[in-house]
């Protein structure tokens, strides 16, 4: 569908009558909407007025002869063409040749307005621009002028209402919007696989951290060279740098960081400027950028690198502590677990040979022996007495 544009027609004054008329022809003919100058117009409502307009506008084109403005002021083509420029709006210059016939009451006389009106069409040849002599060769230029700069920058222009949404549109919008609601339903069922692969991805950058090492040599304060160098997994670098890196840190901060918290003599204090080796650092760096876990970008520090973790290594880092976190609920359920079997295993042990005779009464514990037994020594203690008596009674 054709598009209509607005397009702006500016002049210095009133010395170009005849070319604004047939400047305002022509864009009508090329099917565009012109917009008329409000050059001479005085007050702040009509400039405040002229800026919107410009503002809306797609092109602007600015008509300048050998008039400047009144005595004293700025022009206020000059006020348009600036406000043009601080759009962004494509602008077109359309500059009287100096070697044409003019009326010399159409021209400047003070040096000032002269030098003003020099500068300003400076300006205007930084942009498009054409000179003329007459009013068929202006015509021929304008047109040339404005076409062009409507195939080379084309803008957003102007469709009529009725046409707002052509029928063509309308069905390509409901076969996307049927395309999207099948790629959400889709999304929906894989989400489970997608959440799985994530995990398994999650898992194996922390073994790749866990099985890799790096070794750090530390410089002390008052030190002659590196010393204390030991290895340290990968994991546990990145496990005390990721805090730090949410905010940006450069090479010098996180080896100065890693030197404060990874010096294996406590009764030494590292030095200021690179307790770590430098090139040690950045190759960590380098291996965390291969893993994705962090990124470097551009920045004012003293080597020029500015080093921040990822969402996919804040994931990482927060997978890592959460883990850390749940480590003592899982030893306090691993702890009621064997409780538990124990108490099962009491419950379900052999009973007693003492309480294994006879059922105990109901509520009432088992005694070993009962109130009412005798014990085999007691009985043979009772009896011998008796039996003594006997013979003595059998002797005599």
């Amino acid at each position: 569908m054709p598009k209509k544009y607005l397009v702006y027609i500016g002049s210095t004054l009133d010395d170009l009558k005849s070319e604004d008329r047939e400047l305002f022809r022509l864009v009508l003919e090329l099917g565009h909407i012109p917009i008329r100058s409000s050059c001479g117009e005085d007050g702040a409502a009509e400039t405040a007025l002229a800026n919107k307009i410009i503002a809306e506008c797609d092109y602007f084109i600015s008509m300048v002869a050998h008039r400047y403005s009144k005595e004293g002021e700025q022009s206020p083509m000059e006020l348009e063409y600036t406000q043009a420029l601080n759009c962004g709006i494509p602008v077109i210059a359309l500059i009287v040749d100096e070697d044409a016939r003019w009326r010399a009451n159409k021209k400047e006389t003070n040096p000032a307005q002269i030098r003003k009106l020099k500068d300003f069409k400076s300006n205007l040849r930084k942009h498009p621009h054409a000179s003329w002599s007459n009013t068929l060769e202006f015509c021929q230029k304008a047109q040339s002028l404005l076409l062009r700069e409507i195939n080379i920058h084309p803008r957003k222009g102007w469709i009529p209402g009725n046409e707002g949404i052509h029928p063509a549109v309308a069905n390509e919008l409901a076969r996307l919007g049927a395309e999207n609601g099948d790629l959400r339903r889709r999304l929906g069922i894989e989400s489970g696989d997608l959440v799985m692969r994530l995990r398994e991805q999650l898992k194996h950058a922390v073994k790749v951290l866990a099985l890799n090492r790096a070794l750090l040599s530390f410089y002390y304060e008052n030190g002659k060279t590196w010393e204390n160098t030991r290895k340290f997994r990968y994991l546990r670098i990145f496990k005390v740098l990721a805090p730090e890196l949410y905010i940006g840190k450069t090479t010098m901060d996180i080896s100065r960081f890693l030197g404060g918290v990874l010096n294996p003599d406590l009764k030494r204090g590292v030095r200021k400027d690179f307790p770590t080796p430098s090139n040690t650092i950045k190759k960590i760096m380098a291996d965390f950028v291969l893993l994705k876990l962090i990124c470097c970008t551009g920045g004012a520090g003293p080597d020029g690198e500015i080093w921040e973790i990822t969402e996919y290594g804040k994931e990482l880092y927060a997978v890592y502590r959460v883990r850390q976190l749940e480590k003592p609920f899982e030893r306090l359920a691993a702890q009621a677990q064997v409780e538990a079997e124990a108490l099962q295993s009491a419950e379900t042990a052999e009973p007693s040979p003492a309480s294994a005779g006879a059922p105990a009464s109901a509520g009432v514990p088992e005694e070993v022996g009962g109130p009412d037994e005798v014990s085999p020594e007691e009985g043979e203690a009772e009896e011998a007495p008796v039996k003594s008596r006997r013979r003595r009674k059998k002797a005599e």
